[in-house]
């Protein structure tokens, strides 16, 4: 399975820190598997932002400004936590299904590809054949065209030929006069 990953605004906001924390880590080495998304920018893995000191889902820091008086309609620190973590939970789900469907793209895009070289492949193959064919269309005989019987020589003037293709008259005289 792959590693979580969060865009560096999810990342910040899921371990309360700015976006410029999570830049400036991100380019110190820090979060060494950190990739660009050609969409979403940069993404972090949830193992790096352990690895690099990160609580995940830690609070936010508290602001300076005097705390408002507590309003009954409002809702307490806990529910505050909690819509916190699930929001942290959501952008991180987010961020598995962004990435699940850019390696489902991808996977279809190499599948495409793939197809495509293999129907080049066997076009030409195709091709091949037809070529080997057409030769051995001229190499073999045609039906019409007897193939060749009989003595490969044609007999000499005045000569018999028998089964071996011998001649079947008198010996012949050799030219210094003597016989065969």
């Amino acid at each position: 399975m792959t590693r979580p990953m969060l865009t560096q605004r999810e990342a910040a906001a899921a371990c309360g820190v700015s976006r410029t924390t999570i830049r400036r880590r991100r380019e110190a080495g820090e979060l060494p598997h950190a990739v660009q998304d050609p969409e979403r920018g940069w993404m972090v893995p949830v193992d790096d932002l352990l690895a690099a000191g990160f609580r995940l889902n830690a609070p936010a820091p508290a602001d300076q400004a005097a705390p408002a008086p507590a309003d009954p309609a409002a809702p307490s620190d806990d529910e505050g936590r909690d819509a916190a973590v699930l929001r942290a939970e959501l952008a991180r789900l987010n961020a598995e299904h962004a990435l699940a469907l850019a390696e489902a793209r991808f996977g279809q895009k190499l599948a495409e590809a793939e197809a495509e070289h293999l129907r080049r492949e066997l076009a030409a193959r195709g091709e091949h054949i037809a070529d080997l064919q057409r030769a051995m269309g001229a190499l073999t005989s045609a039906p019409e065209r007897p193939a060749l019987t009989g003595p490969v020589w044609p007999a000499m003037p005045g000569q018999a030929q028998g089964e071996a293709g011998e001649a079947e008259s008198e010996p012949r005289k050799r030219w210094w006069g003597g016989q065969t």
